[in-house]
């Protein structure tokens, strides 16, 4: 299994673009999967400074409806036309942060390698997706700001176009996008469908703020991280986890807790 971070917010020192997104390539026993594209083709361009050709993926997995994580997908088709695209139906809706708009670009949806889904989807014995995680336990308080526009309405957002990856294989790993949903509830739906923990979580917690963290916040991500390090697994994050919930969680987590950055080879 190979995994390689194609982009993600930092700057890894290897000459890779970074930006506010997520992008993850990753090679299995049978698949040449594209885990999300980040915010523009930089997530394209970083993966032929990396020497990955992407002509040769065979699956693309889209976590939820957001641009930073589906902004690549044009520049991809390009390179790509055969490579089917799993959202989730809902992925294509009209999302918001406040006034300004954070959904994906609405050419996506008419690409013909779209697939759109409706909850779990198997792709075989190795690769799968989940949703419908609906608890909300400890959820992050980003998601407040969050909404979808429905006629001339805007509704709270309850991400239930997220969907989550999982490689099963020489490693049993999980790929959150952004854990909108919360990472301790996608983790209790992880193993109320596979009956194990992860040994590898790969994504953003969704942490992180603009201004100072309330008593009340700082209380939910150490808590999280207390449960987190309760699992035999080890964690890549980045992204929307932000930096002042990494600097919170490391003592915990310990090396349990590794950032992400643009370029970063994880297997």
């Amino acid at each position: 299994m190979k995994i390689t971070i194609l982009l993600e917010n930092s700057d890894g020192n290897n000459g890779c673009a970074f930006e506010h997104g997520l992008s993850v390539y990753i090679e299995t026993a049978r698949h040449r999967i594209l885990a999300d594209t980040g915010a523009s083709g930089k997530s394209i361009e970083n993966a032929a400074l990396l020497g990955i050709d992407l002509s040769k993926v065979d699956l693309v997995f889209l976590s939820h409806g957001h641009y930073d994580h589906s902004g690549g997908i044009l520049d991809f088709y390009k390179l790509n036309k055969t490579a089917p695209v799993y959202m989730q139906k809902t992925a294509v809706l009209e999302y918001y942060s406040g006034e300004k708009f954070i959904g994906i670009a609405p050419e996506i949806k008419d690409l013909p390698t779209v697939h759109f889904l409706d909850g779990n989807y198997k792709v075989d014995d190795e690769v799968e997706f989940f949703s419908g995680v609906v608890e909300r336990r400890y959820w992050p308080s980003g998601n407040f700001t969050m909404a979808r526009k429905v006629g001339d309405s805007m509704v709270p957002d309850t991400f239930d176009h997220e969907q989550s990856l999982v490689i099963h294989g020489e490693k049993e790993v999980l790929v959150c996008g952004c854990a909108h949903c919360g990472i301790l509830n996608i983790l209790d739906k992880y193993r109320s469908l596979f009956g194990r923990d992860p040994e590898l979580v790969i994504g953003g917690f969704h942490m992180m703020k603009k201004t100072d963290y309330t008593e009340e916040e700082k209380e939910l991500v150490i808590r999280t991280a207390e449960e987190l390090a309760q699992m035999d697994t080890v964690f890549y994050t980045g992204h929307c986890t932000g930096g002042k919930a990494l600097s919170l969680m490391s003592p915990i987590l310990s090396e349990k807790l590794i950032p992400l950055y643009s370029g970063m080879e994880v297997l």
